[in-house]
């Protein structure tokens, strides 16, 4: 049984989970304790998860959750490691589960259980054995992503991390729903340089929150280049498995399955650096409290991420401006495309902004249009020209700032919630009264594309899911029927994450 005692929002009555346990009563008014109490979490959490907000900080060596009271102790091995986690969380808003929670010392200086905290043990026994949990400086960070609500690409990463010195290797992968990374530089100096200037800082507004420390690895062994891993020093390494990504030293580790219980669930979700005021400061200048200021990922030397993208290897026969216009407004509201007039299977797509950007990046790199398989990447440029009248490439290039064919005409972050890859399903919208199965059918087929099963929506007919035969297909599809007019109305067609 829990003895009860209360301190202000403190209050300890019973163990939630399967574990009897005593608090050794000690209080210390005003003092700083290595038991922080947490309050105002959600109340399913996990004991995984306030150890989480601890790791980052120092070993925890203890949790105790009251789930129905909303609350949670969390003992740390030393006054230190418990102070630095108040202090961090004393003017920012500690995130999990979309729910801000508070963090303040407890007038308890030592949480006893009468039985050994399971999932605690796991956890230290998984960053002793696998070699990747904090360790001393070292020439390889380990970065975890909080609060991931926009991608974050290992170029994105090499963009911001090459600010602190030439990176020599980098591994991405996903843990726990937590994306995460290894990454190398040549030096101790250049490592705790970088881990100094961007601990805590946001990539996005908002969002992308890193948490970086020290790994325990001397080197980071790479065998693929690919969209998880790349070795900088050997571009000639084969593209391999995505995924695969590390060789067999590494893999005793358990890095392919990505080490330890380091899924941090916390996170910081400001606009902007505050001053005393509340109101947003001004850039990055000046040394900023850490997980306050909002960095922008820098891209081809220039001071923030471009909202143009660069496409290449283009079906110039076949692709027009419109057609990227409707591809790559599934991700966002495009501005303007521009096929280059001297390399005409390339073209300067602008986004309404870089996160809209990136999330197409990471959605259609390397995708199949009209049988060639695309390259996507950030370009040097932040605007597409508009070229002058009377230029040759006049026709090559489109302005659709107001065009009334935009999919998305609220807030840029409604794009990237529901953002996702295409696939053999189409959806379709405002579809006429008279819309069949049958004629649905012909309109595809009269441009050459075969509908496997149309499915309509029971509750609203003006809407149904057509499947085709592949991906590369159904993204054909899009490009040329979006927009098609069928009885009258003019007929929307997106991707759809359903099955029939």
């Amino acid at each position: 049984m829990i003895v009860g005692v209360k301190r202000g929002p403190e209050e300890i009555r019973s163990a939630p989970f399967n574990e009897a346990a005593t608090v050794k009563k000690m209080k210390v008014d005003g003092e700083p304790s290595r038991v922080i109490h947490l309050g105002n979490i959600p109340p399913d959490t996990t004991p995984a998860e306030i150890i989480n907000i601890g790791q980052p900080f120092g070993t925890v060596t203890n949790v105790l959750l009251l789930r129905h009271k909303n609350q949670a102790f969390l003992e740390m091995a030393d006054v230190k490691a418990a102070s630095m986690l108040v202090s961090r969380y004393a003017n920012q808003s500690l995130q999990l589960r979309g729910r801000s929670v508070y963090a303040q010392f407890s007038n308890h200086q030592e949480l006893k259980t009468d039985q050994p905290n399971a999932v605690l043990r796991t956890a230290n026994d998984s960053n002793g054995a696998t070699g990747e949990s904090s360790g001393g400086e070292n020439t390889i960070l380990r970065v975890i992503i909080d609060n991931m609500i926009c991608p974050v690409t290992l170029d994105v990463l090499n963009q911001i991390f090459s600010r602190y010195g030439p990176v020599l290797r980098i591994v991405t992968f996903t843990k726990n729903s937590s994306f995460q990374a290894l990454i190398q530089y040549r030096t101790e100096s250049e490592a705790t340089a970088a881990k100094t200037a961007l601990d805590g800082q946001n990539i996005y507004n908002s969002c992308c929150t890193l948490r970086i420390d020290f790994s325990k690895m001397t080197t980071l062994n790479v065998k693929y280049n690919n969209d998880k891993s790349r070795d900088y020093t050997n571009p000639t390494l084969p593209s391999g498995e995505s995924g695969d990504s590390l060789t067999g030293s590494n893999q005793q580790h358990g890095l392919t399955g990505a080490p330890g219980l380091l899924g941090s669930p916390f996170s910081v979700a400001l606009n902007a650096p505050l001053n005393g005021s509340g109101n947003a400061m001004p850039g990055l200048a000046g040394a900023m409290p850490l997980g306050v200021s909002t960095f922008s990922v820098p891209s081809n030397g220039q001071n923030q991420v471009s909202s143009v993208l660069l496409v290449s290897n283009l079906d110039e026969k076949k692709v027009n401006p419109d057609h990227l216009f409707t591809l790559f407004g599934m991700y966002g509201n495009v501005q303007r495309v521009k096929i280059l007039y001297n390399k005409k299977d390339c073209a300067l797509v602008q986004m309404a902004d870089a996160t809209q950007a990136t999330t197409a990046l990471t959605h259609l790199d390397k995708l199949h249009v009209f049988g060639k398989q695309i390259h996507v990447m950030y370009s040097k440029y932040h605007n597409v020209q508009m070229p002058r009248d009377g230029q040759p490439d006049a026709d090559l290039t489109r302005d659709y700032t107001s065009s009334p064919l935009h999919r998305f005409r609220y807030a840029p972050s409604d794009t990237y919630p529901n953002a996702h890859p295409p696939t053999c399903v189409l959806h379709l919208s405002n579809l006429p009264p008279s819309a069949t199965d049958e004629n649905i059918t012909q309109e595809f087929q009269k441009n050459g594309y075969k509908i496997e099963a149309v499915k309509f929506f029971q509750k609203d007919r003006k809407m149904a899911l057509i499947q085709l035969p592949s991906v590369d297909n159904a993204v054909d599809a899009l490009i040329e029927m979006h927009n098609f007019e069928m009885d009258g109305n003019n007929v929307k067609v997106s991707f759809s994450k359903s099955r029939i």
